[in-house]
């Protein structure tokens, strides 16, 4: 007889944190892809939305600093774990706000909503690097969470319009089945514990210093920055532009989302292992090079059909080669500076979706053709960063470290 393979603790613990983030994207996908709609219908203009979003998202920078460089690494299970509490309430008490017009209140539970959303998904990396760490695991949490947030929205797109027990499903039912998930995702925090196998740094301000001098993570960060803002001008009210700009229903935007994102999500496992080339540069190019011709196509077009085709190659490109794009910088850092690195990396992108929001906001009302051309400038700009970043990769390959795990080392610091 065979025997049977036995999972390690590390293993196990490693699936059950993934097993969490799956619950708690699904209750994402399912609650945010309405969320622009529902406080439409409760009177909220397009620029009330891209506001109240982009104060959400700057107060997460709150959050984000204070868990980097405050939260020890033995304590940040405990943190996630009151955090969903917090989303979980907050998402009960939106629930009860419907119909009421209590324009303030709803606006405060939807910033909290963003940030707790925020804080979440900045922790669960470098939860994660207390059991495993590689470029490869990178790419496997953020697939993990692509894929289940479009299964959200999934679970959506099925039930809306749809009548149980005598009571048609609204984006309140819908709203009520996020709820249920993220429940799922509490319990399952409940189940494991994680160890820092790291001995915390001695200095809070060592991070930050190495990332001032290092000439690659400056840029870097600029890059993190302008790749949020610029996917952010373009689609952070992708639910309003389908539905008023191009005449979607909201059950036929929402399956046109699901359809582009589960094929997204299948094209980011196949970029990762077959379809990434051995060359950077060309990498680059086809995550960033053809979206930004599209939006340039679409702008000259000035055609409803052309815009959709450009902002389906945006979404369906934006999962892949998350190894080559990210994770390569990220892990440079050593697992002891892991929490307070991705501090200063969710800050720059979170700072950077709330000014694409922002943007996207201010251009609304102008048409998807100046929206594309916003997004347009801020792609380019960004894809000039991200070549000079390959650049700067290969003049210090010279520097050692190990195959599975790049150092944190001073030697890195550029002279």
């Amino acid at each position: 007889m065979k025997k049977r393979h036995r999972l390690s603790k590390q293993k196990i613990v490693e699936r059950k944190i993934l097993v969490m983030l799956a619950f708690f994207s699904t209750s994402v996908g399912l609650w945010e892809n309405f969320r622009q709609l529902w406080l439409q219908d409760n009177g909220f203009s397009a620029a009330d939305v891209s506001i109240v979003t982009s104060i959400g998202l700057v107060l997460s920078v709150v959050g984000v600093i204070f868990v980097g460089y405050r939260l020890k690494m033995g304590h940040l299970k405990g943190f996630m774990t009151v955090t969903l509490g917090i989303k979980l309430v907050d998402l009960m008490i939106l629930r009860s706000l419907d119909a009421t017009n209590s324009f303030w209140l709803m606006s405060a539970c939807t910033a909290i909503d963003v940030i707790t959303s925020y804080l979440i998904i900045a922790s669960v990396y470098p939860l994660i690097t207390t059991i495993i760490k590689n470029n490869e695991i990178y790419s496997k949490r953020k697939l993990v969470e692509y894929w289940f947030r479009d299964i959200g929205v999934l679970v959506g797109g099925i039930v809306l319009g749809q009548t149980f027990l005598g009571s048609l499903i609204d984006y309140n039912a819908c709203l009520v089945i996020s709820v249920i998930f993220l429940t799922l995702a509490i319990a399952t925090m409940s189940t494991f514990k994680v160890k820092a196998t790291e001995k915390e740094p001695p200095r809070s301000d060592s991070i930050l210093k190495y990332v001032m001098k290092s000439k690659l993570q400056r840029f870097y960060m600029a890059y993190a920055f302008l790749a949020a803002m610029s996917f952010a001008a373009a689609l952070g009210l992708k639910m309003l532009v389908l539905t008023n700009y191009l005449n979607f229903s909201a059950g036929t935007a929402t399956n046109y989302l699901l359809i582009v994102g589960l094929l997204s999500d299948v094209v980011g496992v196949l970029a990762l292992k077959y379809f990434t080339p051995k060359n950077d540069y060309l990498t680059l190019t086809l995550k960033f090079g053809i979206r930004l011709l599209a939006y340039v196509i679409a702008i000259i077009a000035d055609d409803p059909f052309v815009s959709m085709l450009a902002i389906t190659w945006s979404i369906l490109i934006s999962t892949a080669y998350e190894d080559v794009t990210d994770g390569c910088y990220i892990n440079l850092v050593d697992n002891r500076h892991q929490l307070s690195y991705s501090t200063i990396k969710y800050t720059m992108s979170i700072l950077g979706e709330a000014a694409g929001m922002m943007l996207c906001g201010v251009t609304y009302n102008l048409g998807v053709g100046v929206i594309l051309g916003v997004s347009a400038v801020i792609t380019a700009t960004q894809l000039g960063i991200a070549f000079y970043l390959i650049h700067l990769r290969r003049r210090r390959r010279s520097v050692r470290h190990s195959a599975s795990r790049m150092r944190y080392d001073e030697r890195m610091i550029d002279n």
